[in-house]
């Protein structure tokens, strides 16, 4: 795995009160993200994310200092991970956003039941983040 590096409290603050979770919202099309799972790796989601009562939409502020107080420009970033699960402890499931302008993504069809979410940021360095804070949502 790759080396994991802690951001900044400033920025999983940031991070964390940007996560916004909203059920009955249309995904979101026309991006370069890729889903992964740990038995299943490099899915690819090309084509728009039809309508779904059973979705959560994430919406995040990318950070603006690394974990030593150094700024960090959106150059130096490279994608986000979204880890996801109906069990805390274990989020089983991943999607990979290989760009980092994009700061909000749709989950569309969650079983019934709650899920967890928390959300990781790679430079270009491959450095990746702690994870955010968890949030959660009950479909």
């Amino acid at each position: 795995m790759k080396r994991v590096i802690k951001m900044s409290k400033a920025w999983i603050a940031a991070f964390t009160m940007g996560i916004v979770l909203t059920g009955c919202v249309e995904g979101i099309s026309g991006t370069s993200a890729s889903s992964s799972t740990s038995a299943n790796s490099g899915t690819s989601y090309s084509e728009p994310q039809q309508f779904s009562e059973r979705s959560a939409s994430l919406s995040w502020n990318a950070p603006a200092t690394r974990a030593n107080g150094e700024g960090i420009k959106m150059g130096e970033l490279s994608g986000y991970v979204i880890s996801y699960g109906q069990n805390p402890e274990e989020l089983s499931e991943a999607i990979r956003i290989d760009d980092a302008s994009i700061m909000d993504f749709t989950i569309t069809n969650l079983d019934h039941g709650t899920w967890y979410f928390t959300i990781q940021v790679e430079d270009v360095d491959g450095l990746v983040s702690a994870p955010s804070e968890q949030v959660s949502k009950t479909i």
